[in-house]
């Protein structure tokens, strides 16, 4: 009698195999059972796998696994892309040709093949319906394929257990169970490429036995292909923790990257293309320490690293111009330079960051597509005119998303928001906000320093210093605020230093005065609070807000003088 759907789930292997791996996670357990002592043994087997490895693919059939083999991260790299190159070449062949090499295929004895059943290069394995072949019902069982059997250059035969195989492998499972009448026949052949034989018998060790014996990266990396091929996913799991584990390169992080879509798709493949991406972003986190060989890293590695928050860049205008620099000396065309902005690297600048005059920029830069940058402008406009508790929302609603756009680095020159006049006379108000642990780590003798603001058409900044006050001999907080040089030019300006502080949590004058700035000097006060630098770092700190230390500087311009 046949069971209801909530009793045919509870057979499906597929959902029996994802509650074992959320119990059990990468690692592969003990109580999935060991079945390492019926692998190849007729005793504890219902059928009999035939293996037919095919020639053709390389000068001799010696496995990437194991000795012989790929030796290294970047050989397997170059094998793997000669290998696509070579299959490319085969785009344009006929179908009989398809045909005639398969990369993989699964068959039953007496099957012809079918041709709309024939895959692309990766080779899904492949079923073939049984057909009842013309002439004498004695006829030889060798199957048809229309091509000349010289090409399997070895044979391998294995008794297997369907119910351990169909147990670890959706695939297998379907073919056991698929109604059709190879699912009843006792023989099943299937056709592997010579590369893949070593790692095809690790995998059918592994589905017995929950182990493997290679231990290198590069024969990992040929398991986890052919575990995802046949969809054994605990092999999948298996494979990314070994190389997750293992010491990481720039060479071997940027192949997990760019491992076939069908793999990095994978959930059991997630933690190691993260951990890929992780170790790009930590080794290249000064991209203008390691500028040259950053240029030469391709688009993924690009993305890993820009989409870190730790970044050590100056500003956001400083990845912007990097971005632009990397894109247009990868791709010389600019329609292809246009595309790749606009659909990839453009998700990774986080545009509300950079400052006005640069987003000006943007507008008319010819190697974004217009609509693009009048879309990414325009909302950095709207967040900056947020007030900063809506900003705060926004960021803390895109930190668990791939696009942190409204997420700030940990730039070197830290962000300020300015509001200018123009009349009666040039003023600006500048707002600078410093972390309670970007403060601590100023500490003995650190500063930070704010973005560049501009004023009357020159280039002035602020920066904020751990010191010792001259008069009591203790460490302390100092503000200072100094002009860019730009020409021989003087300005008389009067300025005024505010911070927030409780319990009222409005600006508070800390500091007024004037100076006559010209290029390069710098104005301020050692100790703007007044008090120790223990006191002003403490837990009950009348000035940290919400772990957030407010700081306000006002310019007006008195005179100016041309010399």
């Amino acid at each position: 009698m046949r069971g209801s759907s909530n009793d045919a789930d509870l057979f499906d292997p597929k959902t029996e195999m994802d509650s074992n791996f959320s119990r059990h996670g990468s690692s592969s357990s003990s109580s999935e059972g060991d079945f390492g002592f019926a692998f190849n043994d007729s005793n504890f087997s219902d059928r009999l796998l035939r293996i037919e490895i095919m020639g053709g693919a390389s000068s001799d059939s010696t496995s990437d696994v194991g000795e012989g083999g790929c030796t290294s991260i970047a050989d397997w790299a170059r094998h793997r892309k000669r290998r696509r190159e070579d299959n490319n070449k085969k785009d344009n062949v006929t179908v009989s040709d398809i045909v005639a090499c398969p990369e993989e295929q699964i068959i039953t004895d007496n099957n012809q093949p079918d041709l709309d059943d024939n895959l692309d290069e990766e080779g899904e394995a492949m079923v073939e319906e049984e057909e009842t072949l013309s002439g004498d019902d004695d006829a030889s069982s060798e199957p048809n394929w229309g091509m000349d059997q010289s090409t399997v250059v070895n044979v391998k035969e294995l008794h297997i257990s369907s119910p351990i195989l169909a147990a670890k492998s959706p695939f297998f499972y379907k073919l056991f169970s698929n109604g059709m009448r190879e699912s009843e026949q006792r023989h099943v052949t299937l056709r592997i490429s010579a590369q893949e034989e070593g790692a095809l018998m690790e995998l059918l060790n592994f589905v017995y036995s929950n182990s493997l014996t290679v231990t290198t990266a590069p024969a990992l990396l040929d398991v986890l292909m052919a575990a995802d091929k046949f969809e054994v996913a605990s092999c999948m799991r298996y494979c990314s923790r070994l190389l997750r584990n293992m010491p990481m390169t720039p060479d071997s992080a940027l192949l997990y990257l760019d491992l076939p879509s069908s793999v990095l798709m994978a959930e059991a493949v997630q933690p190691l293309t993260d951990a890929a991406k992780q170790f790009l972003a930590s080794r290249f986190k000064d991209i203008t320490k390691f500028q040259e060989e950053v240029m030469a890293l391709p688009l993924a590695g690009i993305e890993a690293i820009l989409s870190s928050d730790d970044l050590q860049i100056a500003s956001e205008d400083a990845v912007y111009d990097f971005v632009l620099k990397w894109a247009r000396g990868q791709y010389s065309s600019l329609e292809d330079r246009r595309e790749i902005l606009g659909s990839r690297l453009a998700l990774y600048i986080r545009f509300p960051y950079m400052t006005c005059r640069k987003l000006k920029k943007v507008l008319t830069c010819s190697d974004f597509d217009h609509e693009v940058a009048s879309k990414q402008v325009l909302e950095a406009l709207f967040f900056k005119a947020e007030a900063p508790h809506r900003q705060r929302i926004l960021a803390a609603e895109g930190s668990d998303s791939t696009n942190r756009r409204f997420i700030e680095r940990a730039y070197k020159y830290r962000p300020v928001k300015v509001v200018e006049f123009e009349l009666p006379r040039p003023q600006c108000v500048v707002y600078l906000d410093l972390k309670r642990e970007e403060c601590t780590g100023l500490f003995p003798s650190g500063r930070v320093y704010s973005q560049a603001f501009h004023l009357g058409g020159q280039g002035f900044f602020l920066s904020a210093h751990c010191n010792m006050d001259q008069q009591s001999s203790f460490h302390c907080f100092g503000l200072f605020l100094g002009m860019q040089e730009k020409g021989a030019v003087s300005f008389g300006v009067d300025y005024e230093f505010a911070a927030r502080e409780k319990p009222s949590q409005d600006y508070a004058c800390k500091y007024k005065g004037n100076y006559t700035f010209t290029g390069g000097k710098a104005v301020g006060y050692r100790n703007l609070f007044g008090i120790p630098w223990t006191s002003f770092i403490a837990e009950d700190s009348q000035y940290f807000i919400d772990g957030i230390l407010h700081l306000r500087a006002e310019l007006t311009i008195k005179r100016t003088d041309l010399h």
